[in-house]
């Protein structure tokens, strides 16, 4: 019939149209996108300062990368559900402090460094579990928006340290100082712990996304909730493992963090959640949710300290405009998602 013979005309030109396109055209960009930044950024780097390229100046941004860098993996989850949290930042400063008083409360009594530290750190990854669930909580029992939940609960964090604080400082005590200060400066195999842990929550993060039935189920909630639904996804009880798993993330990069100053205080993970957020979108993830890639969250956060390295190390910029300069990238970032769409 002339009609499908027409059909199947055009579809074999658009096949093969398709087929003739360049590899380049071809490749996902996306996907692709932020390595190739991250490998230009480290090009100009270079050329501008040698000492970017030293080991011992990759170390300390990986080091410094591995903090947000844990935060962001757990951001990529709550992102992809549709979701947001404001609130990391002044998350991990509130465990960072609780920590801290329940270490110097635990020394006299349990008397061995090792075992006061031990429970710190479950503490954190505990404390850091239980605020996410209860995000999810508000937010899918509550009915409440994402922001409004974690923007409330970013004051609310703030304020409780600074209450403990007596809107000083929470110092941890000299002696569990002294032990604790290896789960940040101890460097097996040549890097700092912090990037072991890093590398680990990141394989763990893209095990979990890419070859899970809760990874499938987060991205067809982010795709579109109201079809999950009807496909008899729990909606509710994945975006509550989301948050948890993200307050958990906040958890681990806190007992990491407490180690570098062995103290809390009113700006502890200041700024925080918009590099979490940055490094996230950055790496690819639609902020509407339904896609993203834990690689590309890495790749964004260590992009993200690769910027904020080579504006120390060349003085192009003052310093104090990083956090200005993350903000422009997450503008731009955004506008061409939306272009994209």
């Amino acid at each position: 019939m002339p009609s499908t013979r027409i059909t199947e005309a055009d579809g074999s030109a658009g096949h093969g149209a398709a087929a003739a396109r360049p590899w380049f055209r071809r490749m996902r960009w996306r996907g692709y996108g932020p390595l190739l930044g991250l490998v230009l950024l480290c090009v100009v780097g270079t050329a501008l300062n040698p000492d970017f390229a030293t080991w011992d100046n990759w170390v300390n941004v990986l080091a410094r990368t591995s903090f947000i860098g844990i935060i962001a993996i757990g951001m990529c989850f709550v992102i992809v559900t549709g979701g947001i949290d404001l609130s990391v930042g002044s998350m991990a400063a509130l465990i960072a402090g609780g920590e801290i008083l329940l270490m110097n409360s635990l020394a006299t009594s349990l008397g061995s460094p090792v075992a006061v530290i031990a429970l710190g750190m479950v503490f954190a990854i505990v404390l850091g579990g239980l605020f996410g669930i209860a995000h999810g909580l508000l937010i899918t029992r509550g009915r409440i928006e994402p922001f409004i939940v974690t923007l409330g609960t970013l004051g609310i964090f703030r304020a409780l340290l600074t209450w403990l604080a007596d809107g000083g400082v929470i110092t941890l005590d000299g002696m569990l100082s002294d032990s604790y200060g290896p789960v940040y400066y101890a460097t097996p195999l040549g890097l700092q712990v912090p990037v072991w842990v890093f590398a680990a929550t990141a394989f763990a993060g893209a095990v979990l996304l890419n070859r899970t039935t809760f990874g499938r189920y987060v991205k067809a909630i982010g795709s579109n909730e109201q079809v999950a639904r009807y496909a008899a996804v729990d909606v509710g009880q994945v975006k509550l493992l989301a948050y948890g798993l993200l307050g958990a993330c906040v958890g681990i990069a806190t007992l990491l963090y407490v180690p570098r100053l062995g103290s809390a205080s009113p700006t502890t993970g200041l700024l925080w959640e918009l590099e979490a957020i940055a490094a996230v979108i950055i790496g690819g993830t639609s902020f509407r949710g339904g896609s993203g890639s834990i690689a590309g969250t890495v790749t964004g956060a260590i992009l993200l300290s690769v910027i904020g390295n080579v504006l120390d190390l060349t003085s192009i910029i003052s310093v104090y405009l990083n956090a200005a300069v993350q903000g422009v990238v997450i503008i731009v970032v955004a506008l061409l998602q939306r272009r994209r769409t």
